[in-house]
Parts: structure tokens; C-alpha cells; sequence
């Protein structure tokens, strides 16, 4: 039932993307036609470049589910782009965000693309997992833009041009459900509760849980949601009455709150584990703040904003600096992380003198030690596989700088290694 409704989803978000894209195919082939000219300085351009300045687009979400985060993945890429920018660009070009807030909404996201696509050079920034797999096959066989998803699913694995940063969310769940096993008391026999949000992400990061659990003998009780749904309640009584004596989340920051602070409520006090969109600083501010510090546990693919690390410091100064009224986040971090990773390609293809498309994308699989200082190190030379296998674990404490201080990593499990991601 599951992977059924998962196809249905895909086919119905393929189909609407065909549909949106329709109108904008001729125009598209035409600035296609004229890649690979070379300019006065020798640097071939196409879409997006001209000799001023380098366009890329930002499709976020700043109004839906994820809105807290998709505000500060923005501002970081902007910050990221003003600092480039002040030491010259790439190729001496003017490096130009252009952002739009599709909302989570999937017509918003699918419209967001086919606007702003003959318009840049690609996206270091794109929210929603399911939304970036609809565009995937175009990505792939005409457009050719490199993608820098936020999102870590493994479904977006194999393309040359969408490349995910970290490790996939079956793989960090992998690491997550370790961690219950070695440090918080889930064992052999017991029961492990998931949460997991429909569609791609949740469904990604439930393999992971059932690959691990079966490992370890561990009994997986699933419980899926939609991203609208906001309480929690009916989930942990489902989840008590089992007898659960750990959780997976898989879903965004409300559902954290709600779930952490109802389980706590009715003295459901077990482990619970989030993947790395599950939580956000500012919940610390509400009820379940208590609940969550000492109940709730992220894995994420980098060190947290708040960490002891020059390259964290640095970017709290200057985001701080930039956006004083506005909290830190691991947002920050994931999309400075990412408009970087973006950054470094471009500067490469500008050494190659091929600032295309395609040029960019090239460059990007020449980079296989990448360290942005946030404790991994980053492997881009295979499309198939994800940046990097290690997590971070962190748990919410609201006297860190950015609510979250490091419990565990960065590390790989030894499950982990033998997993093979989207097998």
C-alpha cells in the first residue's frame, strides 16, 4: 500500500510537471542551442551566465511545513552569495540569487521550476524531495542544471546534476537507530516505533529503520502521517499500547513538538530520535521544550551550528551579524553547506573555462575531499552515492548557541557501511 500510494504520488507530480513545462519547452531549446560560446575572456557560457554575472534559483519553502528552516537555508545562501560577491564572484561575474516560496505546496514548487529554470545556471538550493524526483528525469535529459537539494532522500540518487549532500535519510536512520542500540538501551526482541511522514522522505528513512532493526532483531510498529497532520496524539497511544521502547521521527519540527510533548505527557518517557528536518531551535520556546531536551535526538548530516569548530563560529558571527533579529539554526548551516558546495564547483568550471551547465556539473565530480569545516568530509565523484555516510547526533539544549549540543559523532555505523542506499 505504501509504495503504491508513493507511486501514485510520483506519477501524479510527473504528469503535472510535464503539464507546467509544456509551454516553456521551445523557449528552453532555443537558449539551449547557444551553450558553449566562448566570451571575450575565453570562458564558455550558457544559461544563467553571461559576462556581468552568474543567475542561480532558489526554490524554498518559507510558509509551509518546513518554514522555519526553508527562512534560514535562504538567508544563509544569501550571506554565502554576499561574501563571494564581495571578493570578486567567479570569473569576475556577479553571483545573483533569485528565490521563490513555493510553500511545500507541489503546483507552487513545479511552477517555481519551470519559471526560474531557463532563467539560471542551476539551483543550490531546492526543498522537498518528492517535488525535485518530478523534475528529476527533465534534470537529467535536457536541462542539465545542477541541483543542490534540500532534502536526502535516496529516490534522488544517480543523476549527475542533483547531488545530495550528506548521507540519505535511510542511511541516517541507519546511524539513528545505532545509537538507540548503543547508548539508549534499545535491544533484541524490543519494539521500535517510526513515524514517518508519507512519500519519499518518510518512506526512505523507514527502510532504513527496518533494514537496521532487522539487523539488530528489533521489531519496527510503523505509523505513517501526512504533513499536515500536526497532532501526535493518536500516534502515541498507538505507540504505547505496542509497548514501544524506542522512536524514529521522520517528519518536520511541529510534529516533533507534538509527539515528544504528548509521549512525555502520558509517561510514554522513551528515546525518541529525529532525522535531520525534524527538529528547529525555536521549539525549545514551547510546551514540549522540557520534554525535549530530555527526551529528543537528531541525526544530521554535519555538526550543528552551535559547534566548537572555526568554520561554526565564523558563520554565527557573520549571520549574526547579517540577520540579528533572527534565531540560528541548522538551516544555517545546510544551506550555507550547500550554496558552498555550489560555489566550489563554479570556481573549478571557471579554472576549466566552461561555466555551462554541463561544465559546472563536471567540476563538481572532480571535487572528492571537500571539507566546509562542519565535520565531514565530502565525496562528490559518484553520482550513485551521497556525499558522505557519517551523522552527527545532537540533543536540544536551549544553552547552546543554536539549541543543540553533540552527543555522538561524527561516525558511520557499521550497518551503516554495508548499506547499499535506493537497493
Amino acid at each position: 500500500m505504501t509504495i503504491s500510494r508513493h507511486r501514485r504520488l510520483a506519477a501524479a507530480l510527473t504528469a503535472l510537471v510535464t503539464l507546467t513545462v509544456g509551454a516553456a519547452g521551445c523557449s528552453s531549446k532555443a537558449k539551449t542551442d547557444q551553450d558553449g560560446a566562448a566570451g571575450a575572456d575565453g570562458v564558455k557560457t550558457g544559461q544563467g551566465v553571461d559576462a556581468k554575472a552568474i543567475r542561480l534559483g532558489v526554490l524554498t519553502d518559507m510558509t509551509g511545513v518546513y518554514a522555519t528552516l526553508g527562512k534560514s537555508v535562504t538567508q544563509a545562501q544569501q550571506l554565502y552569495v554576499k561574501q563571494l560577491n564581495a571578493k570578486g564572484g567567479v570569473c569576475g561575474r556577479t553571483v545573483e540569487l533569485t528565490v521563490r516560496d513555493h510553500g511545500y505546496d507541489p503546483q507552487k514548487a513545479l511552477a517555481g521550476y519551470t519559471e526560474l529554470e531557463p532563467k539560471v545556471l542551476g539551483f543550490p538550493q531546492f526543498i522537498g524531495s518528492p517535488f525535485v524526483a518530478a523534475v528529476k528525469q527533465r534534470v537529467d535529459g535536457q536541462d542539465k542544471g545542477l541541483v543542490m537539494p534540500q532534502a536526502w532522500s535516496a529516490s534522488l540518487l544517480g543523476s549527475p546534476y542533483i547531488r545530495v549532500i550528506g548521507t540519505t535519510y535511510d542511511i541516517e536512520t541507519i546511524n539513528a537507530v545505532d545509537f538507540l542500540l548503543k547508548e539508549k538501551g534499545l535491544r533484541k526482541g524490543d519494539k521500535l516505533g517510526h513515524v514517518y511522514f508519507e512519500g519519499d522522505y518518510g518512506e526512505n528513512a523507514l527502510t532504513g529503520s527496518k533494514y537496521a532493526a532487522e539487523k539488530a532483531g528489533v521489531t519496527v510498529v510503523e505509523q505513517k502521517i501526512k504533513p499536515t497532520d500536526n497532532d501526535m496524539s493518536a500516534q502515541v497511544a498507538a505507540l504505547k499500547q505496542a509497548g514501544v521502547k524506542a522512536i524514529v521521527l521522520s517528519a518536520g519540527p511541529r510534529q516533533a513538538a507534538s509527539l515528544v510533548g504528548v509521549a512525555a505527557a502520558v509517561k510514554l518517557t522513551v528515546p525518541v530520535i529525529g532525522n535531520n528536518s525534524a527538529y528547529s531551535p525555536q521549539l525549545l520556546a514551547t510546551q514540549a521544550g522540557p520534554a525535549l531536551e530530555k527526551m529528543y535526538y537528531v541525526a544530521t548530516p554535519s555538526l550543528p551550528i552551535g559547534a566548537d569548530a572555526p568554520a561554526a563560529k565564523k558563520l554565527v558571527a557573520d549571520y549574526r551579524a547579517a540577520y540579528p533579529k533572527d534565531a540560528l539554526d541548522n538551516g544555517v548551516v545546510a544551506g550555507w553547506s550547500a550554496a558552498e558546495v555550489f560555489g566550489e564547483a563554479m570556481k573549478k568550471a571557471c579554472a576549466d573555462k566552461d561555466l555551462t551547465r554541463e561544465g559546472v556539473g563536471k567540476a563538481l565530480r572532480t571535487l572528492n575531499a571537500l571539507d566546509g569545516g562542519f565535520g565531514m568530509t565530502h565525496d562528490f565523484s559518484d553520482p550513485k552515492a551521497p556525499s558522505s555516510r557519517q551523522s552527527v547526533i545532537y540533543q536540544p539544549d536551549k544553552s547552546v548557541t543554536g539549541g543543540a549540543r553533540v552527543v555522538r559523532g561524527p561516525e558511520v555505523s557499521d550497518a551503516a557501511k554495508a548499506f547499499t542506499p535506493g537497493g
